[in-house]
């Protein structure tokens, strides 16, 4: 009788263990971290000296479908944080029917003092793509700007919904938003990953601003370098923007995996500098519903503190 080979019993058990926990990590992934969400809270001091702090609602990359009722109920959740201020940088929908359900989710949200910057998958539905194509720097075709990615959205009615209470939309624009803390000047951009981003020219309004609003905000659903060195230069004092999902895949002590844009990994999300300014990168609330899974990195918004400075 020929024994098997302890090092063969060994190997076949390895293997074993590693599609175990290839299955297992898939099953947490798509079925329980992804609809773990969470409220992530930050202090941060940018205000002028001598404002009262501002509470900011960074929320972005929803991507939702009237159907994800844990998710739904998560942004039915965010009311009772009674923000000053919300920061909605994109990617609200994943289909035509949920416009109409998140309009509702967020209802009372909407009449709150907020900026809504535009992603692509605000205007175009979720479509089923080789999911490998992530791993790449920046997963784009060639002459992306002249393409049309996947079936269009209703996006005007999408925006007239977000935009019918307090929100401003931004994309490719400016505005002040008048708090009672301190004014707001907020400039923003279309999506950059779609390259429908044209910077907004100075106006009368912002050139003429008082001391008492010399607060300025950067608003963009993609954070591509370009468009983050033209909120420098251009004199914000924080950027706030989207569409990572922190790497959607993240592993323990490595993090994520890539942006989706040319943001090196270590800048995912949360809080970093860009060429000294405050950038905060929302890890975002969903995912596309083709590859709806997250791991090592749950689904959230940000509520951040805003205070002055020290000096």
């Amino acid at each position: 009788m020929t024994r098997a080979k302890p090092l063969a019993i060994l190997g076949g058990a390895a293997m074993l263990a590693t599609v175990g926990a290839a299955a297992g990590a898939h099953v947490w992934a798509r079925h329980i971290e992804i609809n773990l969400f969470e409220v992530r809270k930050l202090d941060l001091r940018v205000l002028p000296q001598g404002a009262q702090p501002v509470r900011v609602l960074h929320m972005s990359d929803a991507h939702l479908l009237p159907g994800q009722k844990k998710k739904r109920e998560f942004l039915r959740s965010l009311a009772p944080l009674k923000p000053d201020l919300v920061i909605n940088t994109g990617d609200n929908v994943a289909s035509e029917e949920a416009i109409e359900a998140i309009a509702s989710d967020l209802a009372p949200l909407l009449e709150r003092p907020g900026a809504l910057a535009l992603g692509s998958n605000d205007k175009y539905a979720a479509t089923r793509r080789n999911v490998f194509r992530y791993l790449l720097r920046d997963p784009r075709p060639k002459n992306f700007r002249d393409g049309v990615p996947n079936p269009p959205l209703p996006v005007d009615r999408l925006v007239d919904r977000l935009t019918s209470g307090g929100w401003a939309h931004v994309s490719n624009a400016r505005t002040v938003l008048e708090l009672p803390q301190c004014d707001v000047e907020v400039v923003g951009v279309d999506d950059p990953h779609l390259e429908h981003d044209e910077f907004p020219p100075l106006t009368n309004q912002s050139a003429s601003l008082t001391s008492h609003a010399r607060f300025k905000i950067g608003v963009t659903h993609a954070p591509y370098r370009r468009v983050l060195d033209q909120f420098v230069d251009d004199g914000c004092d924080l950027i706030f923007a989207g569409h990572t999902h922190g790497g959607q895949l993240a592993l323990p002590y490595f993090g994520a995996l890539v942006t989706n844009c040319d943001l090196p990994r270590s800048q995912a999300k949360g809080l970093s500098y860009h060429r000294g300014v405050p950038l905060h990168v929302s890890g975002g609330i969903g995912a596309s519903p083709f590859h709806n899974m997250r791991f090592a990195n749950r689904p959230e918004v940000t509520l951040l503190t805003l205070k002055p400075r020290l000096t």
